[in-house]
């Protein structure tokens, strides 16, 4: 098992295209905090990856606004932040992890291991944004730049949407529209600390396949999942 994941944080790397002159760092990156649940604070601060998801998490913000600004030069301001939402939530990063095969990589107490936890989306995008922290620390911001603009490629592929100010009042607004009650939500599950928790929230509309989304509060995690439910179904 250890060789396995040896191989698969090997190749990781090579996708990462960044050659770490602290390969400490790229491990605590992958470091989910079950792993050190119970075991006294290192030297140099916790030993998983919350940290570095937090640094990564703005490192991110500044690289998606930074590309958009420069890529559509002719898109409003609303336009810009509704994209930016879009390119730095949990859904998004979750995607770049696949693609990356982040989820075989993963550090994780058997516990977590045992109840998927390489699958989990929220698991996944929170190494993400570790990932980008590392590369950021190891190398600067050039460094993390090129990463970056290779990863979210796929995610770029699409021009900025439709602005929605407010997601939640657009579905409603829409539901209304079609005749049906008003949109539902309810939280299907929340993990991470108490610091840097995960919301998922499931949104239901009557008529359509319920969907969920991610975000760092409940709110968040509700615009996020009325943001998709409107995409999905061709509203934006």
């Amino acid at each position: 098992m250890a060789n396995l994941r040896a191989e698969a944080v090997a190749a990781l790397q090579t996708r990462i295209g960044h050659a770490f002159r602290d390969a400490a760092l790229l491990e605590r990156a992958l470091t989910h905090a079950s792993v050190g649940e119970g075991a006294p604070v290192g030297v140099h601060g916790p030993r998983d990856n919350e940290r570095l998801e937090f640094l990564g998490d703005r490192v991110l913000g500044l690289l998606v606004a930074e590309k958009l600004s420069r890529d559509y030069p002719t898109a409003n301001e609303g336009q810009l932040s509704s994209s930016l939402h879009a390119l730095v939530d949990k859904t998004a990063c979750a995607r770049v992890g696949e693609t990356l095969g982040v989820g075989a990589a993963l550090r994780l107490s058997p516990g977590e291991t045992k109840t998927g936890g390489r699958r989990k989306a929220g698991v996944i995008a929170d190494a993400v944004e570790a990932i980008l922290a590392a590369v950021y620390l190891d190398g600067g911001l050039e460094a993390a730049r090129i990463f970056f603009d290779k990863a979210w490629a796929e995610e770029f592929s699409a021009p900025p949407s439709r602005t929605v100010t407010n997601p939640k009042s657009a579905l409603q607004e829409w539901a209304q529209a079609k005749g049906r009650p008003l949109p539902t939500y309810r939280i299907a599950d929340r993990t991470g600390s108490d610091h840097a928790p995960t919301f998922t929230v499931q949104v239901s509309v009557e008529g359509v396949e319920p969907l969920t989304a991610q975000g760092r509060s409940r709110q968040e995690a509700e615009k996020a999942a009325a943001t998709a439910l409107l995409k999905r179904e061709g509203v934006i």
